[in-house]
Order: C-alpha cells, then structure tokens, then sequence
C-alpha cells in the first residue's frame, strides 16, 4: 500500500461517525451557541458521564495524527489574501481558500494566477468577464459618439 492509499484510508477513518459533542441543554435554550463548554455544575450528569446524557470528548475521539487538520481531499488547507502569498505553495500539498475580505477583481486575479500553477482552489468563484467584441463595440460607440458631438459642437461654432 503506497503512502497516498494509507492517508487517504487515514482520511476516511477520521471522517468516520463520530459523536457530535454538544453543549449540556442547548435543545432546550433559543440562545445557547452550539459550541462545546465542559460541564462544570455539581450535579450535572453529562460531567459524572452518565451513558444516557452523551460522552465527554476524551482523547480517543481524535483523528489520526497524520491527516489531523488536513482538508479531505487530503492537501492542508492555506488561508490566501493576495498573489504573493502563492509563490511558495506546492500543488501536491497545498490547496488554496480565498479569503472572504478580497473583493473580487483581486480574487479573479487569484484564481488564474492558482490555476497556472496547477493550485487546487477550495472556494472559487465563477469567473464571468463580458464578451471581448461587446467591450470593443462599446468603445467603438463611444467614439462616434464623442466625434458626432465635436462635429455638432464645430458646426455650432461657424
């Protein structure tokens, strides 16, 4: 079994069931977050581990130490906010996350410049530019406009 079949194996048994530790009474408060918080109170019976109130997390419950904080792709996740920030990255290891502050001229920018160096990107946008022949035909009209109205203005002049 090569290294990559063992990670990905790795990566499967970590997303396996696993319990999904909630904070005592968050069923019945509108308010709570729905974050751990150790139970702290004297009587609480989720803290004396009684079966039917849930477990604790314990040590056990955690992924294996080789694909811990790995996206399940199996590449470690880099958190990106500009081009630069690509350069150093390897396409075998690292897959890229835009940052949700950059606005998207600079996003698009990210993109391509991801996808030359062979980058997988975790969250992309679709990138829609306008048709090429749109943008020149606009600016054609603008033109003629613009050369109509010096005419008019020429003629106004005389």
């Amino acid at each position: 079994m090569g290294m990559a079949d063992e990670k990905m194996r790795l990566i499967r048994m970590r997303s396996g069931v696993r319990p999904r530790f909630q904070r005592r009474g968050i069923h019945d408060k509108k308010r709570l977050a729905g974050v751990w918080r150790r139970p702290k109170g004297r009587h609480n019976k989720l803290r004396r581990q009684i079966r039917a109130k849930g477990p604790l997390p314990r040590p056990g419950f955690g992924s294996p130490a080789a694909v811990r904080g790995l996206h399940p792709c199996g590449l470690s996740d880099i958190l990106v906010y500009n081009e630069g920030m690509l350069a150093p990255l390897d396409p075998g290891k690292h897959a890229v996350r835009i940052a949700a502050g950059v606005g998207m001229r600079k996003r698009f920018g990210i993109q391509k410049k991801a996808a030359e160096a062979g980058l997988k990107v975790l969250n992309p946008r679709k990138i829609e530019e306008p048709p090429e022949e749109a943008k020149e035909g606009a600016g054609e009209a603008a033109e003629e406009a613009a050369e109509e109205e010096s005419e008019e203005e020429a003629g106004a002049d005389e």
